[in-house]
Formats: C-alpha cells, structure tokens, sequence
C-alpha cells in the first residue's frame, strides 16, 4: 500500500498503453491520418504563463499528490512545460460516430496522455492534458482549450463523481497565459478568451472509438491488441483474452454503460454529445463538452445547439442512444468473435441492465421499496408523463418530495396544502406548464407511499440520499466561468465545496440550489452551448 505523498514533478509515471501497443514517434505536429497504429508520441506544446486556478485536493490525495503551489514544476508539468524523464506522452488514435454518421480518424486532437501514476491502493490512473497543443489528430484546430470549457469539465466530472455517478474525474485546472480564439456556436463570432489545461484523470481513456477505427481500416491484429490490452489491464477477472472472453467482456461493457446512462437519467443529467468516440470502454462519464441538467422537466431538452436539429441526444434519448453506440461496437468487434450472434447477449444485457437499474434508482428516489412490481412500474412511467407536462424543476421537485413524503406520512391531512407548495417550489409558471396531470400524480404517489413498512424518518433519508439538492447548473456554471475570466476565484471555490456533499441540506448554500432565474433561460453558456463549449 503506498502512502508516501510526492510533488507531481517527482512521481514515477508508468506506460503501459505506450509500451505494449503500436505507436509511432510522430515526425511532427502536423494533422493527418495515422493508418497502422494506436498512438502518437508527441509532447505538449509548452505555454507561456501557466499558473494554477484550481486542484482536486481529494483526488490528489488519492493519487499521492501534493497540492502544488501557484507555479513551480508541477503546474509545468500540468500545463504540458515541463515533462519528466518517465513520462511517455502521447495522442490515442480512434475514429467513431458522430450525430449517427461515420467520421473516419479523429484521434485526440488537443489531448496528450503523460503516462499512469499509481494511487495509494496501488491502482493506476492515467493523466491526460486537455488543451496540451496540437497532434497529429488536430484536424482543423489548433490542439487549445479556453478557461470557459475547462473550468466547465474541471468541475463537473468531480461533481458527478460526488454525485455518485461512474465518471472520469479532474485533478488540476491550469491558466496558460494564452489567448485562444473561438467561435462558441460556429456562427461566424470568433472572440479571443484565455487559454487553460485540465488534467483528466481516469483508469484508461480508450473509448468506443478505439476499436471502431481498426476494424473500419482492417487493422484486425490492432483490432486484437487493443481488445487484449483492455481485458487484461482493466478486466483481469474475465481470464486470458481469447473469443469466449471477447463476449464476457463485451457483455460487461454493455452492463456498465447501462449503469452509467441510469444513474444520468436519475440525476437529470443531460451529456449532449453521445458519439461513439465520446463513450468510454470502462463505462464512465468522459469528456464533458455541452452538458446540462434539466431544469424544467423536458424530455427533448438537449444543451447542444449543434443537436437543435434532430435533438439526437436529448434527455429521454440517452438510453437509445447507448444501445446504438453499443451496436456499434459490437459491429467493430465482430472480426475477433468466432460466434458472432453472441454479442447479441451483451446487447441484451444492456436493455435488461437499463429498465432494472432505473426502475430501482427511481424506487429510491420515491422512498419505495419493490412490492407490487406492475404496478408500481406504471406509477413511474406515468410520473415522467406528468413532470414533462407540468416542466417542474427536475432537481427541486425531487429533493421537495423528500421532505414532503414525512410529512405525507406523519400528518396525512393536509396533502393539497403540501402538492400546492411543492408545484410553487419547482415550478416555472412563466412555461404555462400543466400542473393537473402532476397533482393526480402525487395524490397516487401518497396513497402507494402509505403501503410502506418503513418508518417516515427512514423514507425521507432514503430519498435525500437519493435526490441531490445541489447540481452543476449550466447558470452556476456560468457565473464561475466570468468571475474567473476576470481574476476572481472565490465562487469557484465556493462551488467545488458545495458540490462535494450535493446530498447535506448545507442551508448557508441555499442560492446554490435555485430554480433557474429568467435571466439564464436563453443566455449563452446558460442554456445554450456548443460542441466547442
């Protein structure tokens, strides 16, 4: 067990991924396509003031790590200046689905890996630069990242990790001293902002697409290699890779990715980007780009304003859409499975492992126990009918419901008094939503609560431990984002502590868990973004 905590500059970095598949040392930075391998070596390109905004001082501990200073080596290293004599870094080459349709190579294109550390229980993390410089797989870009998109990923993947939520997770977020040109929606307004690196930490970054660009370019012995290396770095409980072990494994990417796409739906997170390159082989939640949380309840709700068109990745559609990258994989794997219709199974599996997994995170949610199991499922299905007619506030109408299912129980009187101050809670009266459907709901809801055996004390800690009161909205989010721009840290502080205990009431934080206010509901980065968001 390693205890010892190091500065990041003195760590031993261990490189797996480098040393056991196909690579090549990249000639130069320049884009193009990279047929026969599955990687690049290629180093960060440096910048010219990095100096740390911010650090995951949980993470870090976990991983061994000091708290580094402002500047010093460390933030070089995070910020890609500065690379030490065991890192190997490099750029990950896979192709992948994008909004349905085949992409071809993408490859990280603003993202160097530096190598694995190993944690204080000995597991080992990748650390990854994102907004490192260009790559071989930049395409069109310039490799950067601004402070608004990296602060964004810094603090939601240690939110959702707080959250309960299988994700990757960040360690640092880093200011460059760049200025980095974007376009935010692609219409034609670019504006220079300041430059930042997050470092992303993760057992591995390999990714849907990994496998896909080796089957579509017939690379099949890069096919198996990177099959075997996953199973036997991060699947050791399957066995030696081999075609049997192929479908066990598959299987376990399908049960894993329905855990994740569930507890989204739970929480009302919303990814807004599902391509197959965005879908981690682990199940976890990786790159966070135009996310959001429903606000008022909308099943068709995407944060993307790339997906206005055809909301592929709205809301209600996550689920779908997981089978289908799934499918994909399945397609791209296929050349290394001896029985084929075997990977049916996984696909299965990932249907059955979805309705159960959201069933009972839904049961929770309600303070509900399994009884009597149709009709209970028809109480959940007809309850997300009912949110979407009424667009109460998602987060609020939950976490109220957890306190007024006690009183339901202790004082059951005064239902309506207590359904009228729940709607006016979460509602938002300005959407002209349908509050009836809702009502008859929760005059359902009450009497199915009172067949429970469970005390109200144990109902209600049931729910709060199930119904966050705090989540990153795209507002909050926002704010954070322009307080940094102009050299002002404190409501990020503020939230990254608010936001690693989103179950405790923290009444201090009460502004934190606010219904949107009017003024977000169409500003940009509120409830807009984009994929260079």
């Amino acid at each position: 067990m390693a205890t010892h905590v190091e500065p990041l500059e003195q760590v031993t970095f261990h490189n797996s991924f480098v040393e056991e598949l196909r690579g090549e040392v990249a000639p130069d930075k320049r884009p193009r396509q990279v047929p026969g391998y599955h990687y690049s070596r290629v180093e960060p390109t440096p910048v010219p003031d990095p100096h740390l905004l911010a650090w995951s001082d949980d993470l870090g501990s976990y991983l061994g790590l000091h708290r580094p200073p402002e500047r010093g080596p460390a933030v070089e290293a995070l910020a890609g200046n500065r690379v030490t004599d065991t890192m190997k870094p490099f750029a990950a080459r896979y192709g992948g689905h994008q909004f349905g349709s085949w992409a071809g190579q993408l490859g990280d294109g603003r993202a160097i890996s530096l190598g694995e550390v190993t944690a204080t229980d000995n597991s080992t993390w990748e650390i990854q630069l994102k907004g490192a410089g260009p790559t071989p797989y930049s395409r069109r870009a310039d490799g950067r990242a601004v402070l608004r998109s990296s602060l964004r990923e810094f603090l939601c993947s240690e939110a959702m990790y707080y959250l309960g939520v299988p994700t990757t997770r960040a360690l640092s977020l880093v200011a460059t001293g760049d200025i980095v040109v974007r376009d935010m929606f692609y219409n034609g307004n670019p504006r220079p902002e300041p430059g930042a690196v997050v470092a992303r930490v993760a057992p591995t970054f390999i990714r849907f697409g990994n496998f896909q660009i080796m089957t579509a370019t017939g690379e099949m012995d890069n096919l198996r290699a990177i099959a075997d290396y996953v199973i036997r770095h991060h699947y050791p409980e399957l066995g030696e890779p081999g075609p049997e072990v192929y479908l066990r494994w598959f299987e376990e990417v399908c049960r894993r990715t329905a855990v994740m796409i569930a507890h989204w739906m739970s929480v009302g997170f919303v990814h807004g980007v599902m391509n197959t390159d965005n879908m981690s082989i682990l199940g976890l939640t990786i790159d966070y780009g135009p996310y959001g949380w429903l606000e008022p309840y909308d099943p068709d709700w995407t944060p993307n304003t790339t997906d206005f068109g055809s909301r592929r990745y709205a809301f209600g559609q996550q689920p779908h859409v997981g089978l289908w990258n799934l499918y994909q994989l399945a397609r791209a794997l296929a050349p290394i499975v001896e029985n084929v219709e075997g990977l049916n199974q996984g696909l299965e599996q990932y249907r059955t492992t979805m309705a159960d997994t959201q069933h009972q995170m839904m049961l929770r949610k309600l303070g509900l126990t399994t009884q009597a199991e149709e009709e209970d499922r028809a109480l959940v299905e007809s309850l997300h009918e009912a949110l979407a007619e009424s667009q109460v506030d998602m987060t609020i109408f939950f976490r109220r419901l957890s306190h007024v299912a006690y009183d339901l129980v202790t004082n059951p009187g005064n239902e309506d008094g207590l359904f009228q101050e729940l709607l006016a809670a979460a509602g938002y009266p300005e959407l002209g939503g349908q509050q009836q459907p809702l009502l008859d709901w929760l005059h359902r809801y009450s009497s199915r609560l009172r067949q429970e055996f469970v005390g109200a004390d144990a109902i209600r800690e049931t729910m709060l431990r199930a119904n966050p009161k705090y989540v990153l909205r795209n507002y909050l989010a926002q704010q954070a984002i322009e307080a940094a721009e102009a050299g002002d840290l404190s409501f990020l502080n503020r939230l990254m502590q608010v936001l690693k205990t989103p179950y405790d009431e923290q009444p201090e934080h009460d502004d934190l868990a606010a219904k949107r206010p009017a003024w977000a509901s169409d500003k940009p980065g509120c409830a807009t973004l984009s994929c260079s968001s």
